[in-house]
């Protein structure tokens, strides 16, 4: 079984780690009503995907 010779460094982990991040959620505007909305989803606004009325959301 492969054993390490050598403990790796606070440094040598911490370089390693910085690479694994979180990515920021892609967002556009609705062609329909312009609101924020995440690509290829259901606009939370006006319920429509791709020119069609997916969903029926209530406006108050």
């Amino acid at each position: 079984m492969a054993v390490p010779k050598r403990k790796k460094s606070k440094m040598r982990v911490r370089q390693r780690k910085a690479h694994i991040k979180a990515t920021v959620a892609q967002v556009k505007a609705c062609p329909q009503c312009g609101a924020p909305q995440r690509s290829h989803r259901v606009c939370p606004a006006c319920g429509q995907y791709r020119g069609r009325q997916v969903l029926t959301v209530k406006t108050e």
